[in-house]
């Protein structure tokens, strides 16, 4: 028998099946619509919770090498889902790995990766999982447009090598274009998705869309594709529409006609929050189980700061934007989930998770237990997941994080974490170096101006 390399090494895997371990007298907030619930055991075993119990009926049927630990009434929530990230555009991959590390060691479980060199993202997702670096689990998409996309920058930037719009990450695409073909290209790179993203009109959508759908595949689009209309979108069937500012220019008075060329957006149209033309687009995306990947907080950022009063001034507008229309969806009903698009710089201690959420709670006035249902139970419905995360229930993966302080209480209690348990695996928070990655690397917005 020949000897087999055993590869580069994983520390960060998941315990090995069978290995048991025992999180006693948390204080538990399962994600599933419950109440919390005090004196809760979350038994794990391997990477999945085995059961989650009451304190006193924990101690039963438990090997006696399980590990217990006591969190003395501390606060349990699911794993946090970010839905819009960007680690590799342009490739950097010890930037993408410093951002991955404060995520995970944040209490973020999963993220969405919305569309990168998927040459790279597919080995940080490899990686992450095998646990060969610490992270989330990464569920990406390979992009799809129409071809006067293809000279923006960033398709340059993660096709490097390749001609942009002929990778399977990243295709353009026309009415000549084989559907069949194009969709399991994209689905080659073990993407999660197809992201529809722009300069398509609404019949090329609703066809990627149908085709994507009948090879098994979810369709995670921007919000409005130019020159398919938000409406359009939605009625094409898609499972997520991306940047609810993007929904301003449903009804929009010029006509759309391409990615670079937005007509202006009426912001007082918008302003009362009571826009009959977005209720019923909100209304169709509520029927049709639409999810909402708001990135609400993105233009209140320093990644959108700009420089001088203009920016300053468009950024304003438009975060005053997002705070209405996304209030105006919760009201309605749309299951929103939590996307960023941006990072907070490497030196900062916590994500730009953080702030979505607070500016959701804070600027958007949804309950606190409505946020942290968006960034858990939708985040994983969002990310085609929801039958592994998103909850702390038994069969799913086990995924949570461990805080101080009730986050039900002050949605910043969410710094207060201690510990996150990702595939039954522990992080410790007091293991987390802050700024450990390259000096200024700081994430790139996705552009949607």
């Amino acid at each position: 028998m020949t000897h087999e390399a055993p590869g580069a090494p994983t520390p960060y895997a998941p315990p090995p099946e069978g290995a048991v371990a025992v999180y006693r007298n948390a204080t538990l907030f399962d994600g599933t619509g419950r109440p919390p619930r005090r004196s809760a055991s979350i038994v794990v075993e391997g990477a999945t919770i085995r059961a989650v119990l009451d304190d006193s009926e924990a101690g039963t049927d438990l090997p006696a090498d399980a590990e217990v630990h006591d969190l003395g009434g501390r606060f349990v929530i699911p794993g946090l889902i970010d839905t819009h990230q960007h680690i590799a555009t342009p490739p950097d991959r010890p930037a993408a790995e410093a951002v991955l590390d404060r995520l995970v060691h944040s209490g973020v479980t999963a993220i969405r990766d919305m569309a990168d060199d998927l040459r790279q993202v597919g080995d940080l997702a490899r990686a992450s999982l095998v646990g060969e670096i610490p992270g989330p689990d990464i569920r990406y998409a390979a992009l799809m447009a129409g071809p006067g996309f293809f000279d923006d920058p960033r398709t340059h930037q993660v096709s490097q090598g390749e001609i942009p719009g002929t990778v399977p990450w990243m295709q353009a695409v026309t009415e000549e274009s084989d559907l069949r073909i194009a969709v399991a290209l994209a689905r080659g790179t073990h993407a999660a998705a197809i992201k529809v993203y722009a300069d398509l009109d609404h019949a090329t959508v609703e066809a990627i869309t149908a085709e994507a759908h009948r090879q098994g595949i979810p369709v995670w689009a921007h919000a409005t594709v130019f020159p398919a209309t938000p409406r359009q979108v939605v009625l094409s069937g898609v499972d997520t529409v991306s940047h609810v500012t993007l929904l301003a220019f449903d009804g929009a008075d010029g006509r759309l006609t391409s990615y670079k060329n937005k007509p202006a957006v009426d912001h007082a149209r918008f302003a009362g929050g009571d826009d009959p033309g977005v209720e019923e687009l909100f209304a169709l995306m509520r029927e049709r189980g639409t999810v909402l990947d708001a990135t609400s907080a993105m233009w209140a950022s320093d990644a959108l700061a700009g420089e001088g009063p203009q920016d300053a001034a468009r950024a304003a507008a438009n975060t005053d934007l997002a705070a209405t229309l996304t209030a105006q969806a919760h009201r309605a009903g749309v299951d929103i989930c939590t996307g960023t698009d941006y990072e907070t710089d490497p030196a900062d201690p916590f994500p730009a998770l953080y702030e979505e959420l607070a500016f959701l709670v804070h600027r958007c006035g949804i309950p606190t237990e409505d946020v942290l249902r968006s960034a858990t139970l939708i985040g994983a419905r969002s990310a085609g997941a929801e039958h592994l995360m998103g909850s702390v229930e038994a069969g799913k993966l086990a995924n949570f994080a461990v805080l101080e302080d009730d986050p039900l209480q002050d949605i910043g209690n969410l710094r207060t974490i201690t510990l996150t348990v990702k595939r039954g695996r522990r992080f410790e928070r007091a293991a987390f170096v802050p700024g450990n990655g390259p000096a200024g690397q700081s994430h790139r917005v996705e552009e949607t101006r």
